[in-house]
């Protein structure tokens, strides 16, 4: 399979080939793409304990638990795994195969045994996650089984990577009840994986069955039975579905078949999010975003989801869901199919309701509208509830404003009901929320009506008040009717636009690049203002965008407000 990989990546462009082989050349020194965006110098050699960012080093040879989570000098500590993950040496593979140059295994032999003299089991902060510890299980042994596979690997390598899955392997049993009992998500997925790796490793037939028996049991639980994810996020989703390409290529290996149900609920998966995709491959901001792409085997960029999506859907129907295109290179990586023989599946994007998801579409000629009504089954991150993501040629023009990091306060401040197109009540959030991730008061949802042109949903905080959202697709446009009812006297209503907003009488204009894009109107609004916002569509970047905010009276406990979007050629 690696001489099938080997000639896709030679058949790339020159500009995505240079690209790669920059990414791995600048990893040799210790400048690690992190959080699929940002280039963060680790120094040469890598300091394994080093936050770049706040220049802030952690004493490696403190046991993990002394180590907080939170450390407002010291900073995120997702920086600081970042390089420990070794996700950059799918880049040292890749630029091996395009290149031929044996420096980028060098570096890979030299990394992985530096990292294993200056990380001893169970010191310092590399210790502290499950899921980190798996992942970089997994990248060292894909990593070397493509250094192995061109007859480069020697004895030492071989022996680092037997202490490395020793130590990881450790880790994860020794954290896996907090992850299975308590977090029930990804971490959880990603954990069992590492079980599997360690059992198989360890040559423990009873262990690997019994790990295989738990990823059967936690794919029926994570994924919903209309192709939604317990976790509410498009970028979870996608890792999640990363994580089972994965688990799908062990299982053949391994001589385990995970069920047809949980087949069905993988491709279910992909499917949902291939119906809330955008023509450039990109899919609505939705939920926590922090920035994982667990196996960057594509040229696509990270915001393209149709490299996992494609795979998945030949893993789990034997059918690819787009003509052959830079995107299959994932799917060559994880499957033994011959991708030039697999009939195309020509799905139609049309709209959908996921009810058990509370996800909604409506589409027309040349975009779609995502609508969140969420009836919560496990713990929600963000208060998106009847947020609208509308899309048009391309163009996410009403978004969603992501996370950027979760030691942040701008992080509080996105995941909160401004940073979503909803309604506001000043002083009030639709739910509560303690930290990072602790999000309590769940609101809870009645009446929903939905057909192709239509959709009715209510939302019910219980901070107090109501929200019922009526939208319906009209000839070139969509028209939005909004309830509120409240003990109170203001409400506002938010549009979050990456665009130029004019603001009009009675309303605002959606200019990008100098054209017209959309015009929403109103004949209800108190006054309609624009303001800065941020949006983060990857972690640790922000952007600047504007935020419409149009102002109401509420009346004898009561708002109603219609907007008209219209959209303009």
């Amino acid at each position: 399979m690696l001489l099938k990989i080997e000639s896709f990546l030679k058949k790339l462009s020159e500009a995505n080939k240079m690209k790669i082989i920059q990414i791995a050349d600048k990893a040799l020194e210790g400048r690690i793409q992190a959080f699929s965006s940002i280039e963060l110098d680790y120094g040469n050699p890598i300091n394994w304990h080093l936050n770049p960012i706040t220049g802030v080093e952690v004493d490696k040879n403190i046991k993990w638990y002394r180590i907080p989570d939170f450390d407002v000098t010291r900073g995120d500590i997702k920086v600081i795994w970042e390089a420990s993950r070794f996700t950059h040496f799918f880049y040292f593979a890749r630029a091996y195969m395009i290149t031929k140059d044996e420096k980028y295994y060098n570096a890979f032999s030299q990394q992985l045994d530096n990292w294993l003299k200056e990380n001893p089991y169970s010191y310092g902060p590399n210790y502290k996650c499950g899921q980190e510890a798996t992942l970089r299980m997994i990248n060292s042994l894909m990593a070397y089984s493509v250094f192995k596979a061109y007859g480069l690997t020697k004895n030492n390598d071989k022996e680092n990577l037997k202490e490395l899955v020793r130590g990881s392997y450790k880790k994860v049993l020794s954290n896996f009840f907090y992850a299975h009992k308590c977090i029930k998500n990804n971490h959880t997925l990603s954990e069992i994986t590492g079980l599997i790796i360690g059992a198989w490793c360890s040559d423990d037939k009873p262990s690997l069955v019994n790990a295989f028996n738990l990823m059967e049991k936690e794919i029926h639980n994570q994924f919903m039975d209309d192709g939604g994810y317990i976790q509410y996020s498009f970028n979870y989703q996608r890792f999640a579905l990363q994580i089972m390409e994965l688990v799908l290529k062990m299982s053949n290996k391994m001589g385990f078949c995970l069920s047809e149900h949980s087949l069905d609920l993988i491709r279910k998966s992909a499917l949902m999010m291939y119906q809330l995709q955008d023509v450039t491959g990109d899919v609505p901001n939705y939920g926590s975003n922090d920035g994982a792409l667990i196996f960057p085997v594509t040229a696509c960029g990270y915001r393209d989801f149709r490299p996992t999506l494609n795979t998945i859907y030949i893993l789990t129907q034997g059918e690819r869901m787009y003509e052959p295109g830079i995107y299959d290179e994932e799917a060559l990586w994880f499957s033994n199919k011959d991708l030039n023989k697999l009939k195309l599946c020509k799905v139609p994007w049309e709209p959908i309701g996921f009810k058990k998801s509370g996800l909604y579409t409506l589409r027309h000629k040349e975009g779609f509208l995502m609508i969140v009504l969420q009836r919560f089954k496990s713990r929600p991150s963000h208060m998106d509830q009847l947020h609208i993501d509308l899309w048009h040629k391309g163009l996410n023009i009403l978004c969603d404003s992501g996370t950027y990091s979760y030691a942040s306060k701008l992080q509080k401040e996105l995941s909160y009901t401004k940073g979503h197109n909803t309604v506001k009540i000043p002083g009030i959030d639709q739910m509560d929320k303690r930290g990072a991730f602790l999000v309590t008061r769940w609101t809870m949802s009645k009446d929903i009506k939905y057909d192709k042109k239509s959709f009715t949903g209510t939302m019910v905080s219980k901070n107090g008040y109501e929200h019922t959202r009526s939208i319906t697709q009209v000839t070139n446009g969509y028209e939005i009717l909004d309830q509120v009812k409240y003990d109170g006297e203001k409400c506002e209503f938010y549009f979050h636009t990456p665009c130029y907003v004019r603001i009009i009488s009675g309303g605002f204009q959606l200019i990008n690049k100098g054209k017209l894009i959309c015009e929403i109107t109103t004949t209800d609004a108190e006054d309609i203002c624009v303001t800065n916002a941020f949006r983060s569509l990857y972690y640790l970047k922000k952007e600047k965008i504007n935020c419409v905010i149009a102002k109401c009276k509420i009346i004898d406990g009561k708002c109603n407000i219609r907007f008209d979007i219209k959209f303009f050629d």
